[in-house]
């Protein structure tokens, strides 16, 4: 079973936005809410300044999970982190918890009280029937039941937004880093985040959620 994961490179976005405005459009994300984003750190610096695509890492050890305190997070087989938000508080714990700022929430009310989370499902929609009007009204496109990866990194022009099975996409960026060494351009060895929610190469693979226990399975 393949794992679902992220890449980004940064030695190649160029910080169009492409990837945020193929996720809000294609998944009719709410203003006030974008689960994806495009950090620039270092701008204006020549030489200097990088571009990144920041969304859910869905993490093998994701702490988002661990501090709700409802427990509307679940893990599906291929290790993609979603929630049921007819179970979510509003309560927040999880973007407190989350290193890359991936949770969403629109202030509503008075004293700004939140609605429910909202975030990158990886186009994997939530715990409603495949396709259903339902699953799209809440969690947007169901794109890996159509057999098809995320948009977002689909629609990258230049192929820093990378998404789909771990061992494929890191091979695709260690072969990157290894030609830019060759070329006498070191560009680390590192992807954006991958450390922080995937752990090194001896992280055990992340249990699924069993069925019974997905808020919402029938």
């Amino acid at each position: 079973m393949a794992r679902m994961k992220f890449i980004c490179d940064t030695e190649r976005c160029i910080e169009c936005n492409g990837c945020v405005t193929a996720c809000k459009n294609d998944n009719e994300v709410p203003w006030g809410v974008n689960r994806r984003r495009v950090v620039t750190v270092n701008d204006g610096i020549i030489g200097q300044e990088k571009s990144i695509s920041v969304a859910c890492m869905h993490c093998t050890d994701a702490p988002c999970m661990a501090v709700c305190p409802v427990d509307c997070f679940y893990r599906t087989d291929e290790g993609v982190v979603l929630h049921d938000k007819d179970i979510c508080i509003g309560c927040g714990y999880c973007s407190f918890a989350c290193p890359f700022g991936a949770p969403q929430f629109l202030s509503k009310g008075a004293f700004g009280s939140r609605s429910k989370m909202d975030k990158c499902t990886f186009c994997s929609g939530g715990p409603e029937e495949n396709g259903s009007v339902a699953e799209f009204e809440k969690y947007g496109r169901n794109r890996l039941a159509e057999g098809k990866l995320p948009l977002c990194a689909e629609m990258c022009s230049t192929k820093a937004l990378i998404g789909g099975d771990s061992d494929i996409i890191s091979g695709i960026f260690n072969n990157r880093v290894a030609t830019r060494e060759k070329n006498g351009k070191y560009a680390g060895s590192k992807a954006f985040g991958w450390t922080t929610a995937y752990g090194g190469p001896d992280t055990p693979a992340p249990t699924p959620t069993p069925a019974a226990k997905i808020p919402g399975a029938k």
